[in-house]
């Protein structure tokens, strides 16, 4: 067995988009296999030399039953298969390890993983029931009813994170100051000319038309953010009466893709943007929580990933979650006794969205840069998912 280490530099992300914006009218695999093509140009990558490919993609849409081959044939890669994932939110990292798995056993030289979703025009699905009464059927709008229905539970999004933060006392308030704390670290990224997101987005990004064939317009960066005050967040009333959980303290629907290479060190090193940065991938840990109480699922999956890493949660220099509620990071902070604001610099997707899939994988990549930026040292990402349960992955970078 080796270990995978990611090529610095070898990944890349769209933008996000808020939902029923500028990405709303692109199917997200066409969109997703062009950017893909374009960046692997960019960066000097011959599609013929990468032998596995994993998608990740969790909203249904048009041909979407061919998968990665569909992608990888659009990208001119013809010879490239393997599997399609949902994960739900956990998506990213489940195809980050599967990547990892197969450099690791000897399977793969050069892996692919790619995530790509649009939650903007969600499919409307139809069941047919030839025992309904006149042959009915049940239909359900994929995005909204399983945003707002666990099917196990009955209960929405929303209602795990007001179980979690009456579980631990969570006030409203405290929920408001970790939002405007995030928004400021986001702002911090955007500094400069947007540099920090130049790492990994081509900026300005252009939007083509559906067809693929010409540019409509350009994103200066992510779409969709709304300014954040405290003055504004005390204004808003919780979703739920008698709650703590705003909509200004959790994160919104978003478009995008992001994607990334996994090989062998030796081969990171040629392909690396800087070969004295080394990535290295260091253990993945999957946890499930009680029912409905998802916000607090990612400190067991932290906890599994530490563990096969081999170290504690004060040897980690650098922490990104996804966090689509406030509650997420107050937990985490509560448990491990990391302090709040030593997570997410740079932003998370409490700030920039949640297209579903792609989300787990852009806050990998800033890490990345965030720990090559410092000079090297340790990162975890954790995120919770449907269905009460999360992901966490340990890297380690070397600069």
């Amino acid at each position: 067995m080796r270990e995978p280490y990611i090529p610095y530099g070898q990944y890349w992300s769209t933008p996000f988009a808020r939902w029923q914006g500028a990405f709303a009218h692109l199917h997200p695999l066409q969109f997703g296999a062009r950017v893909a093509r374009e960046e692997l140009a960019r960066r000097g990558v011959d599609v013929r030399t990468i032998d596995y490919g994993v998608l990740g993609t969790t909203v249904p849409s048009a041909s979407s039953f061919f998968g990665l081959p569909w992608l990888t044939g659009m990208m001119g890669a013809m010879h490239l298969g393997g599997p399609t994932v949902n994960q739900a939110c956990a998506t990213s990292a489940r195809i980050l390890q599967m990547a990892c798995q197969q450099v690791a056993d000897g399977s793969s030289e050069l892996a692919f993983a790619i995530s790509a979703d649009k939650c903007s025009s969600g499919p409307h699905l139809y069941y047919p029931a030839a025992d309904g009464p006149g042959g009915t059927g049940a239909h359900e709008d994929w995005v909204l009813d399983n945003f707002s229905d666990d099917p196990l539970g009955h209960h929405a999004m929303v209602d795990t994170a007001e179980n979690v933060a009456t579980k631990y006392r969570i006030s409203t308030a405290e929920q408001h100051d970790v939002t405007l704390l995030r928004h400021s670290q986001y702002q911090a990224a955007c500094a400069d000319g947007h540099s920090f997101h130049k790492r990994y987005i081509t900026l300005p990004f252009p939007v083509p038309d559906a067809k693929l064939r010409k540019t409509l317009r350009t994103l200066e960066g992510d779409e969709g953010i709304h300014p954040t005050t405290a003055e504004g967040l005390a204004a808003l009333k919780p979703v739920r009466k008698e709650g703590t959980v705003t909509h200004g303290a959790q994160t919104h629907p978003a478009d995008g893709s992001a994607a990334i290479l996994v090989t062998s060190r030796e081969r990171a090193r040629e392909l690396a943007r800087d070969p004295r940065v080394e990535i290295r991938v260091r253990g993945f840990g999957l946890a499930r929580t009680e029912l409905a109480f998802m916000p607090q699922a990612p400190v067991a999956a932290a906890r599994a990933a530490l563990a096969r890493a081999g170290l504690a949660i004060g040897e980690i220099d650098c922490v990104k979650s996804h966090n689509p509620f406030a509650v997420n990071d107050i937990v985490f902070a509560r448990e491990t006794g990391r302090d709040v604001a030593r997570m997410n610099n740079f932003g998370c997707s409490l700030v920039w969205g949640h297209p579903q899939g792609p989300t787990g994988l852009r806050a990998l990549i800033e890490l990345i840069e965030e720990l090559a930026m410092r000079g090297g040292g340790t990162g975890l990402f954790h995120g919770c998912a449907a269905g009460d349960s999360a992901m966490a992955v340990v890297i380690e970078v070397r600069a």
